[in-house]
């Protein structure tokens, strides 16, 4: 192949392009078959690709299209005659090895199989982990924003204003700081408020955010009854059980941007929110709050059986109801009001209101309903 009739240039029947890959210019040129393939356009420099750089380069059929390792990365040789580009491919050894084999196929499937593995095991172990991890180290300033665009979510669906009946609030006041008290909570990061709906709840937001709904106020039948419930939010609270759902629940989208402190913008914020509403919390979550409400009212000398009475009421008489309930999220279980009865002890502290303070706590959104 190294004779004079072989260094000819090639003849094509049909025309060979080239692009030179600096510019989008279509060259018709001239191959030569020499120690390297030599590529002429009339009038220009030829252009020498050595045929162990030579690589196939996808092409639709009927076109031979080539690339050159060595050559700019856009470059690229089309060949038009069949003649010819067979002759190009016997001199060039290497024109297939970069393209995919079966080994190279089941290279790619192991990989794609690792990867879905990684990202299983991201879900299901690394974003609890670091939801567990990260939860306490929220910045107070996103952890209260979230808990304010969550406060205005819950106050558009349960009632924009709270109820503010002078003796029924300071009763309510009363009530919260000797949990909170009780319960080592910061005084600066607590706030609490009774919503005016007959819908029997209370939930715990970011931020020290604490709310009870008045039909769960309207259905208590003592101060102890209602303490348990609020003690069992403030162990929500302390536990940090709404920021670690959020992290969770948002996923690896929210986890990222929580660590380069990009959950500040308004579409994060609302999204947090709504996530924070609608949240139900596991069992191990609410085993823990569980606990902490029986520290709570047991360091209070009470019981914490009266809440689980409470709780008990609202499931037997509107457990079937469409309503958003207490059970929406805290089911209560047997083995819950079990536990409760079980942690039942005589009371050796005082009340924790008196019956006047009582009866204007119940009356704190006034004789109105809603």
């Amino acid at each position: 192949m190294t004779d004079v009739f072989a260094e000819a240039p090639a003849q094509a029947a049909k025309p060979t392009i080239f692009f030179d890959g600096t510019s989008s210019r279509r060259r018709q040129v001239t191959l030569t078959f020499a120690d390297a393939l030599e590529i002429l356009e009339e009038g220009g420099t030829p252009v020498r690709w050595s045929y162990a750089d030579i690589c196939r380069a996808d092409s639709p059929p009927g076109i031979l299209r080539l690339a050159c390792t060595t050559a700019p990365p856009l470059a690229r040789l089309e060949i038009r005659d069949a003649v010819l580009a067979a002759d190009v491919t016997v001199r060039c050894p290497h024109l297939d090895e970069h393209r995919t084999s079966r080994r190279g196929v089941a290279k790619i499937v192991g990989w794609s199989v690792a990867a879905t593995v990684s990202i299983v095991c991201v879900v299901l172990f690394g974003v609890p982990l670091a939801a567990d991890r990260l939860a306490p180290l929220v910045p107070k300033p996103i952890e209260r924003r979230i808990g304010d665009a969550s406060e205005v979510q819950v106050k558009t669906i349960f009632g924009r204003s709270v109820c503010e009946d002078p003796a029924g609030k300071a009763a309510f006041t009363k009530l919260v700081n000797r949990l909170r008290d009780a319960a080592g909570l910061d005084d600066d990061s607590m706030t609490a408020g009774v919503l005016p709906t007959a819908v029997p709840n209370a939930f715990a937001l970011p931020g020290g955010k604490v709310y009870v709904l008045r039909g769960l106020l309207d259905k208590a039948q003592n101060p102890d009854e209602l303490a348990g419930i609020l003690a069992h939010e403030l162990g929500h609270l302390k536990h940090y059980d709404n920021m670690r759902g959020l992290i969770y629940n948002g996923g690896t989208s929210f986890l990222i941007g929580l660590l380069f402190g990009d959950v500040t913008g308004s579409s994060a914020v609302i999204f947090a929110s709504r996530t924070v509403v609608e949240a139900s919390y596991s069992r191990e979550a609410e085993t823990a709050a569980d606990t902490f409400a029986i520290e709570i009212m047991h360091k209070l000398g009470r019981s914490p059986k009266p809440a689980a009475e409470l709780m008990f009421r609202i499931t037997g008489k509107e457990g079937g109801s469409t309503l958003t309930s207490i059970l929406a999220s805290h089911p209560l279980t047997e083995d819950r009001l079990a536990r409760m009865t079980r942690e039942d002890r005589p009371a050796s502290g005082p009340p924790l209101l008196t019956d006047k303070e009582w009866q204007s706590l119940k009356g704190i959104c006034g004789s109105g309903k809603v």
